[in-house]
């Protein structure tokens, strides 16, 4: 077992098994359940290898975190996905453009 009695995880109960189901939960340290994830997909058009988003062309695969971020299309049929925090309205858009012409 690792660390203390697991009181940090909430919940009373007083189970004696309540450390060992904490660390069950816990993701794994690799990729193997995104990969088990990306396996279990079904899709007949393009697989958004980020989102698992099952859409027509790459370009158009959502950001991850659509909320917090903005999309942005390249030209050459890929999508880039930039966070909306710390930035005016409008300004991550002018890096963009900025980057594309080669001035960044």
């Amino acid at each position: 077992m690792f660390g203390g009695g697991g009181g940090g995880h909430g919940g009373g109960g007083g189970g004696h098994d309540h450390p060992s189901q904490a660390q069950q939960r816990q993701n794994p340290s690799d990729a193997s359940l995104y990969h088990s994830a990306y396996t279990r997909s079904s899709c007949d058009r393009y697989l958004c290898p980020d989102t698992l988003a099952c859409v027509h062309f790459a370009h158009h695969c959502p950001c991850a975190w659509d909320a917090n971020e903005d999309k942005f299309e390249l030209a050459d049929g890929k999508r880039i996905c930039i966070s909306k925090g710390g930035f005016k309205l409008g300004e991550a858009a002018r890096k963009v453009e900025l980057a594309r012409k080669g001035l960044l």
